[in-house]
Order: structure tokens, then C-alpha cells, then sequence
């Protein structure tokens, strides 16, 4: 997630395995998850080389997320009230967006063959938001526009810790298996603690000292709102959960 610029074990005894996992297609991708890929790839090209200066500020005005005008810092005549969750489609450049599909595809796929294409939906928009939420909270005059699907990504990568990254194959299209993890329990599995680490040290070191040489700034903080509400509330979107 970042800001615009323009340039071209089932240790709980469950069936299931570590991801990722070699002998997956790379292309065996559910519907709603190509879906996500293909709008947030041709925003990008259309945004990039179709839009003028002009054109792409309308763009950015209107679907990227910029605090100042929910805070009332900036006076303007329209409320982008789909902001908080559109500005999850847009990337700023190309190693953004690759990096963010490339993640959406590792740990969208399993989840949304988990949850189903509604629930991935309503989770998407769900940890956008939270992202976005978070954001606002921290920086709430800023008129820097918030762009990037990491939000939503890393609300994904949190859900995949609640299930301890078990992948369950049995119905033929990899899902994330067993119930949905005891937080306790998730933090006494040595590896999901360890990968969650390097994912919050990488997002910070990325914030601080910027991301694939592009110039723009990674709104590393959003990135915690998203993935707050995938590892605390995975079970509200879970079609599987047991009570």
C-alpha cells in the first residue's frame, strides 16, 4: 500500500500441510481471486497509460483514499464514500502491484476456496476499510492518497495464521483446513510466530526506508488495521466455523 506516482501442520492433529506448496498450478487460481488480480492489473494499465494527468488526478480524487477529506481538513464539494474501499484496487507502479498480486494469489487462493466468493468478498472490503481506518486514525489531515491492495493482503495473511497455514486438499482446489485456530495456540506455533515477525519487520523496514526504489512512501501502518481484523475475526467470515 502506498502512495501514487506516475511512471511506467496441522499441529492440532487436522489433515493438511504447510504452503506453499511446488506442485500447485500457478495458475490454479479461484474465480474471485483472478477476478481481484484482473481489476487491480487493468486499473493500473489504464491508470498508467490510458489516463492523462488530468484524467488520473479525477481518478485519485475520487477512488483513492486521502484523509484530509474525512477529517473536514480539506474543504471539497463530493465525499468519495466508496474511497475507503476503491483505493484498495489502485497501485502506484509496477513493483507495487506485482508484489501485491503475487501475496493476493499465495494467500487469497486458499482463503477464498475456504470462505467462499461472497465471504471473500465481504472480507475484502472488510480489512480495506480497517486499513484505511487506521490510517485516518494515525494521519487524519494528511492529503496524501492512499493506494494498494495490502490492506485487504495483509488481513489475508493474518487469517492464515489463524489456521496455522494448514492447507487442505481433499476436495481438490487447496484451502485453508481444520477450525479456525485459538489465538493461544497460534502463538505457541513456533513458525506462523516466526513468519509473522519477518512480515511485521519487513513492513516496517519497507516504510521506513521506502519500497523497490519507487518513489513513494509505504503506508506501512494500514497495513496492521487489515490484518487486525484477519487474524481476530477470520471465524466471522468462516462458512466452516464451529460453535
Amino acid at each position: 500500500m502506498n502512495q501514487p506516482r506516475r511512471d511506467s501442520r496441522g499441529d492440532d492433529g487436522s489433515s493438511g500441510s504447510e504452503m506453499p506448496d511446488r506442485g500447485e498450478p500457478i495458475f490454479n487460481l479461484p474465480r474471485i481471486v483472478l477476478a481481484f488480480i484482473v481489476l487491480c492489473v487493468g486499473a493500473w494499465v489504464v491508470s498508467d497509460y490510458v489516463l492523462d494527468d488530468s484524467q488520473y488526478y479525477w481518478l485519485i480524487l475520487h477512488a483513492a483514499f486521502i484523509p484530509a477529506f474525512y477529517s473536514g481538513a480539506v474543504q471539497i464539494d463530493f465525499l468519495p464514500l466508496a474511497g475507503p474501499v476503491t483505493y484498495s484496487l489502485l497501485h502506484g507502479g509496477l513493483t507495487h502491484l506485482a508484489v501485491n498480486m503475487i501475496w493476493l494469489a499465495a494467500f487469497g487462493s486458499p482463503l477464498a476456496n475456504r470462505v467462499g466468493t461472497v465471504h471473500f468478498v465481504l472480507f475484502w472490503i472488510a480489512t480495506s476499510v480497517a486499513a484505511a481506518a487506521l490510517h485516518f486514525v494515525i494521519y487524519p489531515t494528511s492529503q496524501a492518497p492512499l493506494i494498494g491492495a495490502s490492506g485487504a493482503v495483509s488481513g489475508m495473511m493474518g487469517a492464515a495464521a489463524r489456521f496455522g497455514f494448514r492447507i487442505d486438499r481433499s476436495s481438490g482446489r487447496p484451502a485453508f483446513g481444520g477450525p479456525v485456530l485459538p489465538i493461544l495456540a497460534v502463538l505457541r506455533m513456533r513458525s506462523t510466530v516466526s513468519f509473522l515477525a519477518i512480515w511485521m519487520i519487513i513492513n516496517f523496514v519497507t516504510g521506513v526506508v521506502g519500497f523497490g526504489g519507487e518513489e513513494s512512501q509505504i503506508a506501512w501502518e494500514a497495513h496492521i488495521g487489515g490484518f487486525v481484523v484477519g487474524f481476530f475475526f477470520i471465524s466471522a467470515f468462516d462458512r466452516r466455523r464451529r460453535f
